[in-house]
């Protein structure tokens, strides 16, 4: 059985200079013990509430799966830790934007605004060392045959 709460008397102060005003206070309801939804969610459709909630792509990006793809293919029993991974990967970015970079100051030097392979080769040719940049520049042009071969035969 319930029983309704008793009403308190309480003295509250007001503005004027010492006079108190006795206020009631009224009994409260009491809550039942079921649970009740605070708010309603709207069914609108332009509503984000029930929009599903999609995983954001990360914004980092990184070879090493490309890396352990190349040395699976170069050698196949041996492994590599992540922390040479990550060596690995920090190096393909510097070389990466090193060859963007000057590519780019080789095209804007003569009056191009398209990067074309011969950028891509003179850039090779001025930063990577020696005998180095040949093997560079044979499997790139290797490469791109390769895949013009590909994308004709796809046309077809």
């Amino acid at each position: 059985p319930k029983t309704p709460k008793k009403e308190k008397k309480t003295v509250v102060a007001t503005p004027q200079k010492g006079v108190t005003k006795k206020k009631e206070k009224t009994p409260t309801k009491e809550k039942s013990t079921k649970s009740t939804p605070t708010k309603e969610k709207s069914k609108k459709k332009g509503d984000k509430a029930e929009k599903k909630h999609r995983r954001k792509k990360s914004d980092y990006s990184s070879y090493s799966r490309y890396l352990f793809k190349v040395l699976k293919q170069v050698h196949p029993d041996i492994g590599i830790t992540v922390k040479a991974m990550d060596v690995m990967d920090s190096f393909v970015k510097d070389m990466f934007e090193r060859i963007a970079v000057e590519s780019g100051r080789l095209a804007q030097h003569n009056k191009k605004k398209t990067l074309g392979s011969l950028e891509t080769c003179a850039a090779i040719k001025l930063i990577v060392p020696g005998q180095l940049s040949v093997h560079a520049i044979n499997e790139g042009t290797k490469a791109l045959a390769k895949y013009h071969d590909s994308t004709k035969l796809s046309k077809k």
